[in-house]
């Protein structure tokens, strides 16, 4: 008779191999129970071994359906952060709390500043700085569908908490309260206006320090979590920034994809928009990138969000990672694309170097 590890394991390959991906066991580590954890979540993390300074952290949340360490597969987070030395805290969600494994971003008891899942997660990242050492000035957050109106909703209950956040095919903060009007904002429907946005964003805290800034992207073709909810997005944390609707700057991307920013007060890129041409519902991965690998909800378009997000955080350079061109390479010919990337050595060189000069925190 198999054992029940073993029956896992065999599932675990089996629901890999159905989802596209080649299935490789997860490296993440479950965080002792944080002092409280009222929504019922677990937390998985991976940190860097000897680090030379405090490292920051990225909390990735998983869409319905998906388990940490099969987001962390399509994603990979914990690959780049491995790289580049960095932490990553993968709260989970339970069939308990959700029966298709949904961050409950539409309950107002799960969402409210210190209470529900959004406490259980603020106590996860006070863990990983009180037990593994992070910097709290450089905590960031992301998330796919549901976890990304889950990441909105933390970073709009503690926008203290976080330097920056990356919402994916996601949804405004408190514009639903209930199963139906879940469904129906998903689609586009009853959003409320920008004024309102505004104020329920500012009310979900006593904040009066710098706000943290936002990516939002989201696939031009997605038939579950309609496009609409990335502008009601941005709409809702414009007036925070001090930024307008219309003075973003805009540009097209390679394979025809689009990028708009906002700037704040400060002049600092506040907000960012990426439309993902021709993609649906999932997050958007490169697979020649090496980090990330295709699967359910994880759509290799020709880029990968992973690398975006944590190149605009600071966390990887501003720059490709390129080979150095042969001697016989005419000048100025550029590399390739998904070439073998940076040492690591060189990588912490230049970061040391950026730091000490106050580029980078």
């Amino acid at each position: 008779m198999r054992s029940i590890s073993d029956t896992i394991e065999r599932l675990a390959r089996a629901r890999a191999n159905a989802q596209g991906g080649t299935y490789r066991p997860s490296t993440l580590t479950r965080l002792d129970g944080p002092v409280q954890n009222p929504g019922q979540l677990t937390g998985w993390y991976q940190c860097p071994d000897n680090p030379a300074s405090p490292p920051a952290l990225v909390v990735i949340l998983h869409g319905c359906t998906q388990s940490a360490a099969a987001y962390d597969h399509g994603s990979g987070w914990s690959r780049l952060a491995e790289d580049y030395g960095f932490a990553v805290l993968f709260p989970e969600q339970s069939r308990q709390n959700n029966a298709n494994l949904c961050f409950n971003w539409f309950q107002c008891n799960d969402v409210t500043r210190d209470k529900g899942e959004i406490l259980s997660i603020r106590e996860m990242i006070a863990s990983m700085v009180d037990l593994h050492g992070i910097d709290p000035r450089r905590v960031f957050v992301t998330g796919l569908s549901a976890g990304g109106a889950m990441a909105n909703a933390l970073l709009a209950s503690y926008p203290e908490v976080f330097t920056g956040g990356a919402i994916i095919a996601g949804l405004p903060f408190g514009v639903a309260s209930t199963v139906p009007e879940a469904f129906d904002r998903m689609r586009g429907y009853g959003l409320p206006s920008s004024t309102m946005l505004d104020a329920k964003l500012r009310n979900a805290s006593a904040h009066e320090g710098p706000w943290p800034t936002v990516s939002v992207w989201h696939g031009t073709t997605d038939n579950t979590v309609s496009d609409a909810n990335s502008r009601a997005i941005i709409d809702q944390w414009l007036g925070v920034h001090g930024a307008d609707v219309g003075s973003s700057e805009a540009q097209l991307l390679d394979g025809g994809h689009a990028l708009e920013t906002w700037k704040d007060a400060s002049g600092r890129d506040a907000i960012e928009h990426y439309r993902i041409v021709g993609m649906g519902h999932g997050t958007p991965v490169d697979a020649a990138s090496g980090y990330g690998r295709p699967a359910a909800h994880m759509l290799d378009v020709g880029i990968s969000s992973t690398v975006h997000i944590a190149r605009a955080w600071g966390l990887t350079p501003s720059f490709e990672r390129r080979e150095k061109p042969a001697a016989s390479d005419a000048p100025g010919a550029k590399s390739q694309p998904g070439q073998p990337q940076m040492p690591e050595g060189v990588q912490q060189v230049i970061e040391d170097a950026f730091r000490a000069a106050g580029l980078i925190k």
